[in-house]
Formats: C-alpha cells, structure tokens, sequence
C-alpha cells in the first residue's frame, strides 16, 4: 500500500489579517470625527427648520479657501508619490508647500470670520452665524492637528525616514490631510446649500 495516501493531508495555516496599529487609530478618530460633524449638521437641519433663522450671504473668502485646501490636497499627492520614488527634494519641497497652503487656509478663515462680523453675524445670537462660527471653528481645530502631523512627515523626511521602503508615516499624513479636505469641501457645499 502507498504510504503517500495513508497520511493525513496538511492544511497550510491561513494568514490572519494585520491592522497597522498607527493606521487603525487614524481610522478611529476619523470616524469619531465624521460623527462629530454628522451630529452637528444634523442638528443644524433640525434647528433650521424651526424658524427664526438668519438669512446672509457667506463670504467670499470661504470660496477662495476651498481652493487653496484643494491645492494643499494635490501638493500632499505629491509628497506621497514623491516618497514612493525616492525623490527627496520633492518630498520636502511638496510638504512644505501643503503646509503654507493650510496655514494660508486657516488665515482665510479668520478673515472670513472677520467679514462675518463686519455683517453683524456674531458667534452669540442668531443659531445660524453660531453653527458656521462652530463647523469652521472645529474644522479649523482639526486642520491645526493635521499642521502637526505634517510637521512630523516634513522632519522625518529631512531625516530621510520617509522612502519607497518607509511609507506609513506619509500615508497617514496624506489620509488625514485627504479626509480633511473632504470633510471642508463637504462643509463648504452643506453651507451653501442649506444656508
């Protein structure tokens, strides 16, 4: 009798699945955020249609910082592809470029609060002036904590610890910094269309 067909057959042990740890945790405050954000515009719709509401016109200023936030989006795409191939001066050049555009962001949003003033819509008073001062403050919070995150890909990257073989550091820059553009872009169209 062959002995082949007499012993028990193997199976190969299956591959478990593996969460990058760093990644997973990004993934978790990003849902926490999108959360945030649902229950707040929700609460928005819900206090909208109860009346008393304050009709105005958002400034412009809110337009122009879309534009650069998507701008800041596309330079971020091009540090992670830069890294990919190992181009470092493009990678330093790329980050510190996203990074200028979020501080020029965020400086637009202050002025776009400044104009809201100057149109007697104040953070107290009318529910409607309160919530965009609230999206914008709170997205203006997030996109400060995506600043510090770029701060630690632009130094590793002069360190030269990003690489084609060392990615992680910039795919989670550039997920967070996606998802914050998303989430302004989402705001910006939400505002326009229920204000």
């Amino acid at each position: 009798m062959d002995t082949l067909h007499q012993l028990p057959i193997q199976k190969e042990p299956e591959a478990t699945l593996s969460v990058d740890p760093k990644k997973f945790i990004l993934w978790l405050f990003i849902v926490s955020i999108v959360m945030l954000f649902a229950s707040q515009t929700s609460a928005y719709l819900v206090r909208r249609a109860e009346g008393n509401w304050l009709e105005f016109e958002m400034p412009a200023i809110f337009t122009y910082s879309t534009f650069v936030l998507i701008a800041s989006s596309l330079s971020m795409q091009w540090a992670y592809f830069s890294a990919k191939k190992d181009n470092f001066s493009n990678l330093r050049i790329a980050i510190s470029i996203t990074f200028v555009l979020g501080l020029a962001f965020l400086w637009m949003q202050f002025e776009g609060w400044r104009e809201m003033v100057n149109m007697k819509v104040y953070f107290v008073g009318n529910p409607s002036g309160s919530f965009l001062y609230v999206f914008t403050g709170l997205h203006g919070f997030h996109l400060i904590s995506g600043l510090f995150v770029l701060t630690y890909a632009l130094i590793a990257a002069f360190k030269l610890n990003v690489h084609a073989k060392s990615l992680r550091q910039i795919e989670i820059c550039a997920t967070y910094w996606h998802f914050l553009d998303i989430l302004w872009v989402y705001l910006f169209i939400f505002l326009l269309t229920f204000n």
